[in-house]
């Protein structure tokens, strides 16, 4: 394969040229990266998942950049403009900004007042003006009086070629590069209420009367600040200086001092504020909107990435229970597979005789289902429910865990769970779903857009097209290394394994629905559509825990057997009886199964396989338990030690569950006694965590928590900032002491009083 991007992709990710030409190669020959990073390591050189993402990023981004590049040499051709100069300046562009300025003066337009002058004739007066010889402008602009050509007196000939230089100067590529520069160095980004908005727009208070440095500016703020706009409140303008970007300019166009010159003065500064703050600020917005998102989409790929590996409880026989007050709570009972096996509504505490019937009832169910395993809803109630549970003789030896339901009331009325359960409605659906996530959250989640499961930052204001491809790619990653057992995934789950797609898990799905459980991985050959690079790309990564082959319950590769059946001979053993015993396949010397096709890093990969076939990367689960007679916010007391639950991190700090069904806030300022620089790498989400309340603001529901050892040294209360609300509701900025002045900096990192409401989907 030769492609021309691959030199300027290895200087750019520091990669050897060979690694980015095989990687380039493999994605060609329809490779995916969990195929790539698990099986193709000698090809690559070891590349991770993230280097070759980037290497599949960088070709893509790289290609539409030559594709536009074509696009502007067939244009500048097909209106007689292309000569070899502009072209070779074209080709030599290394960037879609300078691509765009080389572009720009011939760029097809609408009609101008500098089209309009040049059509009058004036480009002569003006070239003579920008010439700056000593010309009197007056003198010089009389010769173009003309009716006909609608120039009554001089002055409007020389308003027409100043219109003309403006649009000159405003196209210039060595203006634009160094006004842009000054853009990115020194922009305001500036922030005011429109008239009559203050009621409607009172959660944007704070923005009000708001300006910061743009190249400062969190991302998350700048996301705030365009929501702010785009539902019509505030009023944004980012611009530097204006005496500093004039400057510049003048610098770089006026070189006399006669009135030909101030004429060309005049001109630029037009040009300026009419012409290319606006493009620039355009640009620029563009440019820091992207940036936001693409920080707004790292930090949800982390949260959900976390939260799809969090630890699955395995296969044990699981009561769910969904509560609710006037309705009752909904209770199903499941298999170790996640098979539902029975329902019913179950009414505790709305009065005596109910909360007797709902307790005969679960201690019925309890044994009759042989339950190991109660999974309760954080909703509203939860924690009542769990208390009544926790009281039933019967769960002495069983886990009650509360396990958060965000999403659960998406998933019920998806049409997914209407095929699932189409005879059960979406009470049923969702304490299914409850159920299942405790047991293998990866498995439940994918059935669920992951923008809907309840962590995140502002991810509905950024670009939904990047994303979605960020989160497919981090859904993809965790199903392939979890691996996927063939005879129990779901469609949605198949669909997310390396090579398979929509079609060929339904596929797999209508296969095993006709003719039983798979009994080996080389069965899936005769899935229909199952062709051989599919089969390739995916046969790895699907499980088969009582194949007739014991290599088909790990992650070799059916093209690695017959190398573990060589192992197996130099070892005088079976490969059944190796896998049993995981200390003997020690004893090989690796290097003589080494071959060009399998290196070191892959036989390294399979012995590992087979030491410890199928093992689940996921830690190991663990119970956890709210603190007791803490069920309300109003529980909670300032100086309290309670545990929690990670739910979401944000780049200003983490949100807590404490069991009080509203998320309390633990500030960036106050997760570890030390500077915190990103605060994922304090927490994670699912992380168990103890936590000190530092406040508790009853009438806004709002929870302010800290994680510092040292409470004596931490702050007893810290200014309060705009942006620390939960990032997938709209911000709701407080307003601060005026400082005098319209200039507003930043305010310093703080704890804040802050909550979330759980409502399932936030």
């Amino acid at each position: 394969m030769n492609n021309p991007h691959i030199a300027t992709i290895a200087a750019e990710l520091s990669l050897d040229l060979e690694q980015v030409q095989q990687t380039a190669n493999l994605f060609a020959d329809g490779a995916t990266v969990p195929f790539i990073a698990r099986y193709r390591k000698e090809a690559t050189g070891s590349l991770d998942e993230v280097a070759i993402v980037a290497i599949r990023d960088r070709l893509e981004q790289l290609e539409e950049f030559a594709k536009r590049r074509t696009a502007i040499l067939k244009s500048l051709a097909e209106n007689g403009h292309l000569n070899e100069v502009l072209e070779t300046s074209i080709n030599r562009a290394k960037s879609a900004t300078e691509l765009e300025d080389i572009y720009l003066p011939y760029r097809p337009r609408r009609r101008t007042r500098a089209s309009r002058a040049k059509e009058q004739g004036l480009e002569p007066l003006a070239a003579l003006l920008l010439a700056q010889s000593g010309a009197h402008p007056n003198r010089e602009a009389a010769a173009y009086i003309d009716s006909k050509k609608e120039v009554a007196s001089s002055e409007e000939a020389l308003a027409g070629a100043r219109d003309i230089i403006a649009e000159r100067i405003s196209e210039d590529r060595a203006v634009r590069a160094a006004v842009r520069a000054l853009f990115a160095a020194r922009a305001l980004i500036c922030a005011s209420v429109i008239a009559g908005k203050e009621g409607a727009g009172a959660k944007f208070r704070d923005y009000f009367d708001w300006q910061e440095p743009l190249a400062t500016a969190p991302s998350h703020r700048i996301l705030a600040l365009r929501r702010g706009e785009n539902e019509g409140i505030l009023k944004l303008q980012i611009a530097p200086p204006e005496d500093e970007a004039l400057a510049i300019i003048e610098a770089r166009v006026v070189s006399g001092s006669g009135a030909d010159s101030d004429q060309v003065r005049a001109a630029a500064r037009d040009g300026y504020r009419r012409l290319l703050s606006a493009a620039l600020e355009s640009e620029i917005r563009l440019q820091s909107k992207r940036a936001a998102d693409a920080e707004a989409i790292r930090v949800f790929s982390e949260n959900v990435r976390e939260l799809l590996l969090a630890a699955p409880l395995g296969r044990k026989r699981v009561m769910a229970l969904d509560p609710g007050h006037r309705t009752g709570c909904k209770l199903v009972c499941l298999d170790a597979q996640g098979k539902l096996l029975f329902t019913d509504t179950v009414y505790p505490g709305q009065g005596e005789a109910s909360t007797a019937a709902a307790r005969t009832k679960l201690a019925q169910y309890i044994t009759e289902y042989e339950t190991e395993a109660i999974a309760i809803g954080n909703g509203s109630g939860g924690r009542e429910l769990e208390r009544f549970v926790r009281s039933l003789a019967q769960i002495a030896d069983i886990q009650i865990v509360m396990v958060n339901e965000s999403g659960a009331s998406i998933y019920s009325a998806s049409a997914v769970a209407r095929e699932e359960f189409a005879d059960y409605d979406l009470t049923v659906r969702g304490a299914v779903s409850i159920g299942r996530r405790l047991m293998d959250p990866l498995a439940e989640l994918v059935k669920i857009e992951p923008k809907s499961i309840g962590v995140g930052q502002y991810q509905h204001d950024v670009d939904q097209t990047a994303l979605k491809n960020k989160l497919d790619d981090v859904v993809t990653s965790c199903v392939n290394g979890v691996g996927v057992e063939i005879n129990t995934a779901s469609k949605q789950l198949l669909t997310y394994v390396s090579g398979l797609g929509p079609q060929l898990a339904q596929n797999i799905v209508d296969y095993r629905d006709k003719n039983g459980p798979f009994t080996s991985r080389l069965q899936l050959k005769k899935v229909p559509r199952m062709g051989p690079k599919a089969f390739e790309q995916s046969a790895g990564f699907l499980r088969l825990r009582d194949g007739a082959n014991p290599l088909d319950a790990s992650a070799v590769h059916p093209e690695r057997y017959a190398l573990v059946n060589q192992m197996a001979r130099a070892l005088s053993s079976s490969v059944e009886a190796l896998m049993r015993d995981s200390g003997k396949v020690r004893q090989l010397d690796l290097r003589q199964f080494a071959t060009d096709a399998v290196g070191l890093p892959t036989l390294r990969d399979i012995v590992d396989e087979i030491r410890r076939p199928g093992r689940d990367p996921r830690n190991r689960f663990e119970a956890f338990t709210f603190a007791d007679q803490v069920d309300k916010i109003d529980d909670l007391k300032a100086g309290m030690k309670v545990p929690g639950i990670v739910t979401n991190v944000t780049n200003f700090g983490a949100f807590v569950d404490v069991g009080v069904h509203q998320d309390g806030l633990v500030h960036i300022s106050q997760l570890a006694d030390k500077f915190v620089e990103d605060p994922n790498d304090i927490v994670k989400v699912q992380q168990q965590v103890h936590v000190t309340v530092l406040e508790v603001d009853l009438p806004r529901k709002r929870i302010a928590l800290s994680m510092k050892m040292d409470q004596e040294k931490a702050p007893d209360r810290a200014p309060r900032r705009p942006e620390q609300r939960p990032q997938n509701r709209p911000p709701e900025p407080r307003r601060e002491p005026k400082p005098g002045s319209r200039t507003k900096s930043a305010p310093a990192d703080s704890t804040v009083p802050a909550a979330r409401r759980r409502t399932g989907l936030r």
